[in-house]
C-alpha cells in the first residue's frame, strides 16, 4: 500500500510524505513519527493503540482529518477490531473533525459496518456507497482422472496437474487454509519440479525478511507461483496474477471471493480461480462455493460485542498511560465504540476496578495495583513502570509461545544421531510453536520454509537446525486455528446431498459414492439429522451428519459422550470432522435405541447446553487455556519485560495459578466472564450448536445397519489413525479406505 501511494506521489513531485508503521518499524523511526508525523501514515490497530498511549497523543492527532479502514470486514469480527474501535473512539475525542472511511468488497451486512464506523461520530451522517459493475469472476473445480481421497487435506493426488497449471499461466497464487498444508504442498511441488520453475512459499511463521523477499520477487514478476495462506488474502494487487487456486474447500463464499480478487486485479477483467478439493466431502463443499460465488452471495461474519479483556487493556493504555482521566468521561467515550455501545455502567466499573486493583480476590497483591485515584477523583497510573510494561505487552494477538528457528552448520548425521559441536552463526528462518520442539529429538528432520532441516538442539528461545536430506521428514503442525465452515455453505452442502438431481454435476466417483450410500443406508436430509448405528469388530458405532463444522461437532461429541456415559452406553471416544461426528463404545447402540432404553430426541436435546456444558467446562483444561489468553490481553500476565521474555511454560503456570484463585474465591470475576464468553464463541461454537439442535428437534432419522455405511468411511478413517509421514501416508489411507468400502458392500 505504501508503494502504491508513494509511486504516483513521487512521479508528480507532490510535497506529501507517506510512511508505514508496523511492529517491524525501527524504534528511532517510530519515535520520530510521534513528534514529526507524516501526512499519510499506514499502520495497524496495535500501533494505533501504542500511539494514543503516549502523553503527546493529542499533539500528534489533534489535526487528524481522515481515517481510512481497508478490508474492514476482516477486523470487526475479532479482538483486533475491538481494540481498533476503542482507538477510533479515542481519536474522535482528540480530533473532533476526523472523518472515517471504510472499504470492504466481501461483507454480508454493509448496514452493520456502516453503524460500526458511524459510532465514534454519531452526530454526523454516514453514507453507504455500493459499487456496481465489474466483470464477474470465473470459478471452476479441478477435473481430474486421479482417484479422489476419502479423507485428509494434502491434495497430493493433484500435484502433477497443479504443476501443469502453473506452467500454463503467467503467475499463480495457490491458497491453502493452514501453514502445515502450505509446507506440504510446497514440498510436494518442488519434488516434481524438474524444470525448476520459480515457486515460492509465504506464510506467517516465516521470517519477515523471507516474506518481504517473496513479495518483492512477486511484484517484479520473477515468480511463476506462490504457495500461501491467509497472509496474502488481503491488500495484494499484483496485476500479473492471472489465476488463483484454492487447495481444499474454501469454508466460506466471502473468503473465496476475497481470494479470487487477488487475480487480474483490474475492474473490467474477470478474476479466474480454480478449486482443488482435498477429499470427497470437499467436492460437495466446493460445488456449494461455486454456486454461492455465481450468485454473489456473501457469508462474512457479523461484528460481535466487545470483550472485557480488550476494554481493560484500553483503559490502562489508551487512557491512563496517556493522561489521568475521570471515570465518567471515559465511560461516555467507550460507548462511542460500536462493540461496547451497550456496555452497562456496572460492568464498566468492574473493569475499571480490575485494572486498578486486580479485583476483589487479587487486590491484596501490590503487583496488581496499576491505577490510583487522586483526591479529585481522577485515575492515574500507579508508577511509570506500568506504562513501560503496557507498551511492551500491547495487542490482542496471543499465539502459542514461539521459538526462533535458526539455521546453523550441522554436526553431521550418523545413523540418525548427531555428533560434534553445533556450528555458530546462521540466519533466522522464522518461528515455530514451542510445543513442536518438545516432541523432537536431536537428528529428527522436518520441513520448514520449504526445505528439509535437521533438529540440532535448543538454547533459550532458539531452536538450531541444519540443512539435511531425508525421505521421511515430519510435517510441522501449527497451533493456528482452522477456518470454520460457514453456516451458509453448510446449508448448501445439505441441500446438494438432499437433491439427487444435482449429483450429476460432480465427478463420477463422488456421485457413485452418494448413490451407494442411498442404496445401502439413507441420505442425510436438508432439514433433519441422520444418525447411523452399526457394529464393527468388538465395538459399536454411532455416526451422525450435522454438517455444522469441526468446532460445533467437537463440542457436540464431548457433550454426547458424557450423556451416553450416564445412560450406561459405555462410550470409549469420538472423532469429529467438518461434516460428521462418530462415537464408538462397548454398548450396543442399535439395541439400546430399538428397546427405547436410549432416546435420540433426549440425547440430542438442547438442554445439553445447560448443566452438561457447565460441568464439562469446569472439568476441562479448555477454560484454563482460554483464561490464559484473556489474562495476557487484559495485562494481568505480562509476556515481556525489559530485556527478557517469559517462556510459554512460565505464562501457563502463572495463569493456571491465578485461574484457580479466582475460580475458588471470585467465580464471577470479570476475566472469568470474559473467558466463558470467548470459550463459547471461539472454541466451542455454542451459538451454532444451539441453532443446530433447535433445527433437528423431532427431526432425527435413525438408520440401524449391520456394517459401516459408505458415507461413514471418511470419518472412520480418522479413528485411531496412526500418524504416518512421507510417501507411505497416502497409500496407507487409500488401503484403509478400500477395506472399509469392501466392508460396507459386504465383501469381507
Amino acid at each position: 500500500m505504501q508503494r502504491n501511494l508513494s509511486t504516483p506521489i513521487d512521479e508528480m513531485k507532490l510535497p506529501i510524505k507517506v510512511e508505514a508503521r508496523t511492529g517491524d518499524t525501527s524504534a528511532a523511526k517510530r519515535a520520530r513519527q510521534r513528534t514529526s508525523p507524516p501526512h499519510v501514515l499506514m499502520t495497524t490497530p496495535e500501533q494505533l493503540a501504542l500511539l494514543i498511549s503516549h502523553p503527546k497523543a493529542e499533539l500528534m492527532f489533534g489535526s487528524l482529518r481522515r481515517v481510512v479502514l481497508d478490508e474492514l470486514h476482516a477486523l470487526v469480527t475479532n479482538k483486533r477490531g475491538e481494540l481498533l474501535s476503542l482507538g477510533l473512539a479515542r481519536l474522535a475525542t482528540l480530533a473532533p473533525e476526523m472523518r472515517i472511511t471504510a472499504l470492504s468488497a466481501t461483507v454480508a451486512r454493509p448496514d452493520l459496518l456502516q453503524e460500526w464506523i458511524a459510532q465514534p461520530n454519531l452526530d454526523r451522517p454516514t453514507d453507504l456507497l455500493r459499487m456496481v459493475g465489474g466483470a464477474p469472476p470465473e470459478l471452476a473445480i479441478l477435473e481430474t482422472e486421479e482417484r479422489l481421497p476419502w479423507a485428509g487435506h494434502s491434495a497430493k493426488y493433484a500435484h502433477h496437474e497443479l504443476l501443469d497449471i502453473i506452467r500454463a499461466h503467467k503467475t499463480t497464487l495457490l491458497f491453502v487454509n493452514t501453514r502445515s498444508q502450505a509446507e506440504m504442498l510446497f514440498s510436494g511441488l518442488w519434488d516434481i519440479n524438474e524444470e525448476m520453475l520459480p515457486i515460492a512459499l509465504h506464510h506467517g511463521s516465516l521470517s519477515v525478511e523471507q516474506r518481504r523477499k517473496v513479495e518483492a520477487a512477486m511484484a517484479d514478476g520473477r515468480l511463476k507461483a506462490v504457495v500461501c495462506t491467509s497472509t496474502l488474502d488481503l491488500g495484494i494487487d499484483w496485476g500479473d496474477v492471472d489465476l488463483v487456486v484454492q487447495i481444499g474447500a474454501p469454508k466460506g463464499s466471502s473468503r473465496m471471493l476475497q481470494r479470487i480478487g487477488r487475480a487480474n486485479h483490474r475492474l473490467d477483467d474477470a478474476s479466474k480461480a480454480l478449486l482443488v478439493p482435498s477429499n470427497r466431502f470437499e467436492v460437495l463443499e466446493c460445488e456449494a462455493a461455486v454456486e454461492a460465488v455465481a450468485e454473489g452471495h456473501q457469508d462474512s461474519e457479523d461484528p460481535q460485542p466487545g470483550g472485557y479483556d480488550v476494554l481493560a487493556q484500553h483503559v490502562l493504555g489508551g487512557m491512563a498511560c496517556a493522561a489521568p482521566f475521570f471515570a465518567d468521561d471515559l465511560y461516555v467515550e467507550v460507548l462511542r465504540a460500536w462493540p461496547f455501545r451497550d456496555l452497562p455502567r456496572g460492568q464498566f466499573n468492574r473493569v475499571l476496578e480490575f485494572v486498578a486493583t486486580g479485583g476483589y480476590a487479587l487486590q491484596a497483591y501490590e503487583r496488581y495495583a496499576r491505577l490510583r485515584q487522586t483526591e479529585d477523583g481522577m485515575w492515574r497510573i500507579a508508577n511509570p513502570k506500568v506504562a513501560q510494561q503496557y507498551r511492551l505487552n500491547i495487542g490482542t494477538i496471543v499465539e502459542e509461545p514461539m521459538i526462533k528457528v535458526r539455521l546453523v552448520r550441522g554436526r553431521g548425521q550418523k545413523t540418525g544421531r548427531t555428533t560434534g559441536p553445533i556450528g555458530a552463526g546462521g540466519r533466522v528462518l522464522g518461528e515455530m510453536e514451542e510445543y513442536f520442539f518438545g516432541q523432537m529429538t536431536i537428528g529428527d528432520t522436518f520441513i520448514f520454509g520449504g526445505e528439509i532441516v535437521a533438529f540440532e538442539g535448543m538454547k533459550d528461545n532458539e531452536a538450531y537446525v541444519s540443512r539435511a536430506f531425508s525421505k521421511d521428514p515430519k510435517i510441522p503442525t501449527y497451533g493456528g486455528s482452522r477456518f470454520p465452515l460457514s453456516t451458509y455453505l453448510a446449508e448448501r452442502v445439505r441441500r446438494i446431498m438432499d437433491s439427487p438431481d444435482e449429483w450429476s454435476k460432480m465427478p463420477d466417483q463422488v456421485s457413485d459414492w452418494l448413490r451407494l450410500q442411498r442404496d445401502i443406508s439413507v441420505m442425510p436430509r436438508r432439514d433433519s439429522l441422520l444418525v447411523e448405528t452399526f457394529p464393527r469388530g468388538t465395538q459399536y458405532y454411532m455416526v451422525c451428519y450435522p454438517f455444522e463444522g469441526r468446532l460445533a461437532h467437537q463440542t457436540l461429541g464431548m457433550l454426547l459422550t458424557r450423556r451416553l456415559e450416564r445412560m450406561r452406553a459405555r462410550p470409549l471416544g469420538f472423532v469429529a470432522s467438518e461434516y460428521s461426528l462418530a462415537i464408538w463404545g462397548l454398548g450396543n447402540l442399535s439395541a439400546l435405541i430399538r428397546t427405547d432404553r436410549l432416546s435420540l430426541d433426549e440425547l440430542f436435546d438442547e438442554d445439553m447446553l445447560g448443566d452438561d456444558l457447565e460441568s464439562w467446562l469446569d472439568e476441562s483444561a479448555l477454560m484454563k487455556r482460554t483464561f490464559r489468553n484473556c489474562a495476557v490481553i487484559a495485562g494481568l500476565i505480562e509476556r515481556r519485560h525489559p530485556g527478557k521474555e517469559k517462556t510459554g511454560r512460565q505464562i501457563t503456570m502463572s495463569s493456571d495459578l491465578i485461574y484457580d484463585v479466582l475460580y475458588a474465591h471470585e467465580p464471577d470475576h470479570i476475566l472469568i466472564q470474559a473467558t466463558r464468553h470467548d470459550a463459547a464463541r471461539g472454541l466451542l461454537d455454542i451459538g451454532r450448536l444451539g441453532q443446530m439442535l433447535t433445527r433437528i428437534r423431532h427431526h432425527i432419522v435413525h438408520k440401524p445397519l449391520e456394517r459401516v455405511s459408505p458415507l461413514a468411511v471418511p470419518i472412520l478413517l480418522d479413528i485411531g489413525r496412526e500418524i504416518i509421514h512421507g510417501e507411505g501416508r497416502e497409500s496407507a489411507m487409500a488401503e484403509a479406505a478400500d477395506e472399509l468400502i469392501r466392508e460396507a458392500l459386504g465383501e469381507k
